[in-house]
């Protein structure tokens, strides 16, 4: 059992790195999605403003409920320097109804944008959730970060206070 273990441990690893491989240090793809109000926001309009950070979740997942608590705090704190969140669901058609009175309900500030068929979360290999992106305000994709785990956030914080300098 441990063998298995150690293997799928090692499996998600490579996997993890091959992504960095793939899009860390590149242009950002853009996109365009609907918001939960049914505007649309399109990642080049957004770019040149400062840091932005991707945030792939979805409404049944509880690590991505935690975290986005704690990056609620995180936009509350930067928005005004220029920071940007885009928390990206990636609920299909059985739960996308739930997405806008959960965000309602937590008081959420960030823009939510609605990936129903998960072409972004592909664009970005976003193959689990929680999964997040951070961008520089030149479009370069900076940092990925998969799962969640408390201080995280600390970490996250740290990354956007030095691409606000």
């Amino acid at each position: 059992m441990k063998k298995i273990f150690f293997c799928i441990v090692i499996l998600f690893s490579i996997i993890s790195f091959a992504q960095d491989d793939l899009i860390k240090g590149k242009s950002a793809p853009n996109f365009k999605l609907e918001n939960i109000d049914g505007g649309f926001t399109e990642l080049s309009k957004v770019i040149g403003k400062g840091p932005i950070l991707l945030n792939f979740w979805a409404t049944w997942c509880k690590p991505c409920m935690e975290e986005m608590t704690e990056l609620n705090r995180i936009h509350e704190e930067f928005k005004d320097k220029g920071f940007t969140l885009l928390a990206i669901s990636t609920d299909n058609e059985k739960t996308i109804a739930k997405v806008k009175p959960l965000v309602k309900s937590k008081g959420f500030s960030f823009t939510v944008l609605l990936d129903k068929n998960s072409d972004v979360a592909r664009k970005y290999y976003a193959q689990q959730i929680p999964y997040s992106v951070l961008i520089d305000s030149n479009g370069k994709i900076t940092d990925l970060h998969m799962g969640y785990m408390k201080g995280d956030e600390k970490k996250l914080r740290e990354k956007i206070l030095s691409l606000l300098k």
